[in-house]
């Protein structure tokens, strides 16, 4: 059975003291996108992605995930622990020397889960699309799920894969963009203003739905659910997921100094007082 929304949310807490520990453990990583994408990435896996039991490479008759914004592989990384891809316990092996779970995934550690080394930002939608046309060759009706930043659409790389994606009518793909507003460096209007990012996906005949609460399991249970609704009927689907960096965490959230900064000891107690749950099982 799958989880309802209270498991769900639990589940979110969990993964978003799994991020905060392992971010702090190595005083290094990238815990605002992370934490900003918990519930969409929980929801993803443990509802709505159709996925078999053990990992491998081919994927055939499963939904696949990739994620393109690799740096926010701490929540990347306990979804998959969490949903069985391999043991919780080596979540505290994040960032070591000869961890299978580097700052950013990489395909020739072996780690089950992970299918696309994404350090290099703007290229997750490319390899996704070969993904898709190679379902469709081999008629499998799955689907593929991505993930993006908003600010890794600066990257140009990925309007060419916007452009063949529609062109070839690729309907069998979900891509779904974080829009935090934030970067490194700071808002995205103030480092690279994109404009209308929806006007943009629909100007190359992409059909285009908005998750406007992307800290909501709710709501990203039914935009999720929509989104699938609309695949096979000849456009790629983008989602929006508006979602605030650094989400759960009061001192994280609405600004972007979080995203590649881990927390000192008292603010770890902190944070993780604000995610408590009675069934937490940290590793």
């Amino acid at each position: 059975m799958k989880p309802n929304t209270q498991q769900l949310s639990d589940l979110t807490i969990q993964v978003r003291r799994d991020i905060l520990r392992m971010v702090h453990a190595v005083n290094s990583g990238h815990p605002g996108g992370s934490l900003g994408c918990t519930e969409f990435l929980v929801t993803l896996y443990q509802n709505i992605m159709d996925r078999k039991e053990g990992f491998d490479m081919d994927g055939i008759g499963e939904d696949l995930f990739f994620l393109s914004n690799g740096h926010i592989s701490p929540v990347f990384y306990s979804v998959l622990a969490r949903s069985g891809y391999f043991p919780v316990s080596e979540l505290a092996t994040f960032r070591l020397l000869n961890s299978r779970l580097q700052g950013h995934p990489t395909t020739h550690e072996g780690l089950p889960g992970v299918r696309i080394a994404s350090g290099s930002l703007g290229q997750g939608l490319s390899v996704a699309l070969g993904a898709a046309q190679a379902k469709k060759l081999n008629g499998d009706n799955h689907l593929i799920y991505t993930l993006h930043g908003d600010g890794e659409l600066q990257e140009g790389q990925n309007w060419e894969a916007i452009m063949y994606a529609s062109a070839k009518k690729v309907d069998n793909l979900i891509a779904t963009i974080d829009v935090n507003g934030k970067q490194i460096d700071g808002t995205t209007d103030e480092v690279l203003p994109m404009g209308s990012i929806r006007a943009k996906f629909e100007a190359f005949d992409w059909d285009v739905l908005e998750i406007k609460e992307g800290n909501s399991i709710d709501a990203i249970l039914a935009g999720l659910t929509d989104a699938k609704s609309r695949t096979g009927k000849g456009k790629p689907v983008c989602i929006l997921l508006y979602t605030e960096m650094g989400n759960g965490v009061d001192f994280m959230m609405h600004t972007h100094a979080w995203h590649g900064k881990a927390p000192n000891n008292d603010q770890l107690t902190s944070a993780l007082a604000q995610n408590y749950s009675a069934d937490q099982i940290d590793y």
